[in-house]
């Protein structure tokens, strides 16, 4: 019998905003925390497994894009998305403070502050997604449609 899984904070608020989602397990590697291993390990399509990721712009200091695991951030489509000349993913030491998560941990719910959020159009193919649950070793299965009006999502045109 497996051990249950501890809530996250994502998961308390999911719940507290009573919205439908399954918490499921993975093993970690220390070494390849790609949404690549992650869906690899999920024996899932990584199409839809999708990883978040924290951008700093020129003009819109701090945004966020989720983008599919094995797809790569187009920099000049987020960069025009969000309102700015030019973008970049902010500095690894900076993400824990500004989000609350870690790297290979980071989730569109439950950031330490709200900022402006788009996920790729891709999305929309599926029912229903993964993204982090807010800790390594953990996914949350969520609706696609659910996920996009609780955090209040954008659709975008966002991978290479």
């Amino acid at each position: 019998m497996s051990k249950p899984v501890a809530k996250t904070n994502v998961a308390r608020l999911l719940d507290a905003a009573k919205i439908p989602y399954e918490l499921v397990p993975y093993e970690v590697d220390e070494s390849d925390l790609s949404a690549i291993h992650v869906a690899a390990q999920l024996g899932e399509d990584v199409d839809r497994v999708f990883k978040t990721l924290v951008l700093t712009g020129d003009k819109v200091r701090n945004f966020v894009c989720v983008i599919p695991g094995a797809m790569e951030l187009d920099l000049k489509k987020a960069a025009r998305i969000s309102g700015n000349k030019s973008c970049d993913l902010i500095p690894m030491k900076e993400l824990l403070p500004l989000t609350g998560y870690i790297r290979g941990a980071c989730s569109p719910i439950g950031l330490k502050k709200p900022f402006p959020t788009y996920i790729d159009e891709t999305c929309q193919l599926f029912p229903s997604i993964f993204v982090s649950a807010g800790q390594r070793g953990l996914q949350l299965h969520i609706s696609t449609s659910d996920l996009i009006r609780y955090a209040s999502l954008t659709l975008a045109d966002l991978t290479l």
